[in-house]
């Protein structure tokens, strides 16, 4: 049963709500940026001469082998990756990773939107964007590197990971996971100059920034696990502070994807949290069978994976429809008017209660949202938001719950 909030809980959500009440009443984002973004984008036009030379080594194998590793560290294969990480036994891993990435994810894409510093110019550059997912980045903007700040930060945490717990290992072998890691940093931020994607002053930012998120996360990621699965208020503490998040995030010169993906993984946070903190001692504990080992051979494994995936895509499709079916009726008793780009139809915008007699319930929670800004709200975000959370906890809730029915 969840407490009172507690000391350190109040501080984080006072904090980040100081942060945005400074950041509207002094204008710190569009002051930030003018200090930063002439800088950034004199570096990009710099190194644009850098980068032409090196893609006149241009060969189709060297564009196959660098868009792959682009997509092996992106967001939509960790996407796919937890869940099956989650699946194998791995659960501390799997849920550690998942909150890092949902922390990469939100101040990478927040310090793009925040400087809003530009990609280098196609041309005289060539641009190389092999899936719909890269021609996605194409239009955020350039500084950091967020392909180079993920893969700093979860293959490191990956590394950290199997140095803690699996420590009988020869000074070689961990030499070498070293070298790998190293190797694979290496490869991306080349691949992503190669590409065209980015500039080297955005991929240098990637890795600085990635090796200060990886020093923090492991300064407090024991805190934050011991928190997750036996901590007070977790499930209203991380609604609120997933709340703050979208007030915090910086407003972009110009629309880009980058909030869409923050929207997306600050869903699967919540999910995530608020599904372990309800299930750790039934399918997430310290002694849940692993892959490999004989209370989980390989075939069970597969099954798993046969039955999960299947799962929590339909699960998804119901949490969006769900949340388009709340979030409109909700807007239309508040009065509230709503815009969206792709979740709701052109005629369910806008309130349409002016035709329909309305009943004194109705009539007073609309005069109390006249305290709010007469404004058209962004429903797609609340959508987004609901139908992740929903996809994320169905990965650590419900699944689990259907493996034990059918013993896999």
């Amino acid at each position: 049963m969840e407490g009172g909030v507690t000391y350190w809980q109040a501080l984080i959500l006072s904090s980040i709500l100081g942060w945005v009440v400074a950041s509207s009443l002094f204008g710190l984002t569009r002051r930030v940026r003018a200090m930063t973004q002439p800088w950034v984008t004199r570096r990009v036009l710099a190194d644009t001469p850098s980068i032409l030379r090196l893609q006149r080594l241009h060969h189709w194998s060297l564009d196959n082998m660098f868009s792959v590793l682009s997509c092996v560290v992106s967001v939509p294969f960790y996407t796919g990756f937890l869940p099956i990480l989650f699946w194998s036994g791995h659960g501390k891993l799997a849920r550690q990773m998942t909150l890092l990435m949902a922390f990469c994810d939100y101040v990478g894409n927040s310090i793009k939107d925040l400087v809003s510093a530009p990609r280098p110019s196609s041309p005289p550059v060539r641009r190389v964007t092999a899936t719909k997912d890269e021609k996605e980045n194409a239009m955020e903007y350039g500084l950091p590197s967020s392909h180079c700040l993920n893969t700093v930060c979860l293959s490191g945490y990956l590394l950290h990971y199997v140095l803690i717990y699996y420590p009988q290992r020869e000074g070689i072998a961990v030499a070498a996971m070293f070298g790998l890691v190293f190797l694979l940093v290496m490869l991306i931020g080349v691949g992503r100059v190669y590409l065209g994607m980015h500039s080297l002053i955005d991929v240098m930012a990637g890795v600085g920034f990635g090796l200060v998120i990886l020093s923090f996360w492991l300064m407090v990621h024991g805190y934050v696990d011991e928190f997750i699965i036996s901590g007070q208020n977790v499930t209203s503490f991380w609604a609120s502070l997933s709340f703050l998040l979208f007030f915090a995030y910086p407003n972009p010169e110009f629309a880009t994807p980058s909030f869409e993906y923050h929207t997306a993984f600050n869903g699967v946070a919540f999910g995530i949290v608020s599904g372990i903190q309800q299930t750790y001692t039934l399918f997430h504990h310290d002694n849940v069978p692993r892959v490999f080992s004989h209370q989980l051979p390989v075939a069970v494994f597969l099954g798993r994976i046969l039955i999960g995936i299947p799962t929590i895509l339909i699960v998804k499709f119901c949490s969006k429809a769900i949340a388009k079916w709340l979030l409109h009726i909700l807007c239309n008793t508040l009065g509230i008017p709503i815009v969206s780009s792709c979740y709701v139809p052109t005629t369910l915008k806008g309130s349409d209660t002016k035709d329909k007699p309305e009943n004194k319930q109705s009539v007073y929670l609309q005069k109390l949202m006249v305290i709010f800004p007469q404004k058209a709200y962004d429903v797609d975000t609340g959508i987004r938001f609901l139908q992740y959370a929903g996809l994320a906890w169905s990965v650590v809730d419900l699944v689990p719950l259907l493996f034990s029915y059918l013993d896999l």
